[in-house]
C-alpha cells in the first residue's frame, strides 16, 4: 500500500519575479526570495517568508493535533 503525503502541494523555491505575497498585499517579495508555493487548483499561490513561517506553525499545530489523534 502506498503511504500518502498530506503537504505534497507545497514547494519552498526562489522567485523568478518580484509580486506581491497573497497573504498580505503589503508585503512584497523580490526577485531572487526564498517564498512558500502552495498548490491552488492549476496554479499555485505564493507567500513570503513571514506570512509562510505563520502558515507552517499553525499548520504544524494542526499536524500535532492529527497525530495526537485528537478530534476536531
Amino acid at each position: 500500500m502506498a503511504t500518502k503525503s498530506l503537504i505534497e502541494t507545497v514547494r519552498v523555491d526562489v522567485a523568478v519575479h518580484s509580486h506581491n505575497c497573497q497573504a498580505n498585499q503589503a508585503h512584497r517579495v523580490s526577485k531572487g526570495d526564498v517564498r512558500l508555493k502552495v498548490r491552488d487548483g492549476l496554479g499555485w499561490a505564493h507567500y513570503c517568508k513571514g506570512c509562510a513561517q505563520k502558515i507552517i506553525d499553525k499548520d504544524i499545530a494542526k499536524l500535532t493535533a492529527l497525530r495526537n489523534m485528537t478530534p476536531g
